[in-house]
């Protein structure tokens, strides 16, 4: 590290997101996956710096903003973690949104903002209310989503047969009931839902292949979803955790998640166009989630899913490392 590590602190729905604001070198032009790669290539170790102990911890999330390649884009942004770099992330959209406004990264509009967002999975449109100059709640329309595997079944040691659907929506996960599992949301521990979950998501990264029409880049599992059950419908919502990288756990509905399971829910005929569902996370903060058109993607059906939340700012911060410090790339502890 040649300067300090500059961030901007968020959550979104608990969910935290760290957003690099300086330090990082500049990054060769390209494309936004050819960005990712290089990042994860040479620049691991301040991803390590940031999302790991001392200064972050297992369940950090961080969002580092590069240089747009796609015409239209306001900004562009590589998602990090514990294991490395998402393909999309809701929560961070929404959190970016706002941030976007406030720190005047475009030209704001009242009452509604647009910000458009270029991702590894493509073109995310935010859409941020603004009232008096300050931003609110934030959506966003997701990149074409879709149900890739319906009705599965699998093996797994300790639960015997459990059922699973694969949808996309921007990553890809495996969406399953925790009945399956002999788990109930407000009873069992979070660790539990997090075993399950990972050994799920571990069992079919080495059986089940994916695939994407766009780029063999976005095509893997990133996690696993377990929900309650319900549909999110009638006022009542759907709670879910979504179990991500390396055993991450999502400390809100989960984004892409909602919008994964928004596609699978339409491909189902459970849901239409116009109506909304609630999802709820693990601490009880919630999505809205909705279908907003009806797409392809490649030989997939797909939606545009769009999903509503709330970000908060939390901290500003300055990190360095000490040449002479024996944990200066951090380390876990789990």
């Amino acid at each position: 590290m040649s300067e300090p590590l500059t961030v901007v602190d968020m959550h979104t729905g608990g969910e935290p997101l760290r957003i690099v604001t300086g330090g990082y070198p500049p990054l060769p032009s390209g494309t936004i996956l050819e960005k990712r790669a290089y990042v994860r290539d040479n620049l691991d170790h301040l991803r390590r710096v940031l999302m790991f102990e001392p200064r972050g911890h297992f369940d950090m999330y961080g969002a580092l903003l590069v240089e747009p390649n796609l015409a239209g884009a306001d900004i562009a942004v590589l998602f990090m973690h514990n294991e490395g770099y998402s393909t999309m992330c809701g929560h961070a959209i929404l959190a970016l949104g706002r941030y976007a406004v406030d720190e005047g990264l475009v030209e704001v509009r009242e009452p509604v903002t647009t910000v458009n967002i270029e991702c590894p999975c493509g073109m995310v449109v935010a859409s941020v209310e603004v009232r008096e100059g300050k931003a609110g709640a934030v959506s966003f329309e997701s990149v074409p989503a879709f149900l890739f595997a319906r009705d599965q079944r699998v093996v797994l040691e300790g639960y015997g047969q459990v059922g699973f659907d694969i949808a996309y929506g921007g990553a890809f996960y495996a969406l399953a009931d925790c009945r399956q599992f002999g788990l109930e949301f407000g009873r069992d521990p979070v660790r539990a839902f997090a075993d399950a979950a990972t050994l799920l998501t571990e069992t079919l990264k080495t059986s089940f292949r994916l695939s994407h029409p766009d780029h063999d880049d976005l095509a893997f599992l990133y996690g696993t979803i377990l929900t309650d059950g319900h549909d999110g419908s009638g006022g009542r919502a759907s709670r879910n955790v979504c179990v991500f990288a390396d055993a991450q756990v999502d400390r809100s509905p989960t984004g892409s998640g909602v919008t994964a399971r928004i596609a699978a829910m339409h491909a189902k005929g459970e849901v239409i166009i116009g109506e909304t569902r609630l999802f709820e996370s693990i601490v009880g903060s919630r999505f809205e989630g909705s279908v907003a058109d009806e797409t392809r993607a490649g030989d997939h059906t797909a939606v545009v899913a769009r999903v509503a939340g709330r970000a908060w700012y939390s901290g500003r911060a300055e990190f360095i490392v000490e040449d002479d410090d024996p944990l200066r790339e951090g380390f876990v502890v789990r």
